[in-house]
């Protein structure tokens, strides 16, 4: 996973918060989040659907 900019403080909790989704989906026992830095986040990563919701 890959955040807007590394030094994000809430990274950890967003990851924390990935891993019990995902792990919350049946047949999944356990799940591991790593956080990348390569490809870089940039804001043509975001869906048009996402784009219309934030530009509101």
């Amino acid at each position: 996973m890959t955040l807007t900019a590394p030094g994000c403080p809430m990274g950890g909790v967003i990851a924390e918060n990935v891993k019990r989704k995902v792990e919350a989906i049946k047949g999944i026992k356990e799940a591991e989040v790593e956080l990348v830095w390569d490809p870089p986040w940039t804001p043509d990563r975001i869906s048009e659907d996402a784009m219309k919701k934030i530009t509101k």
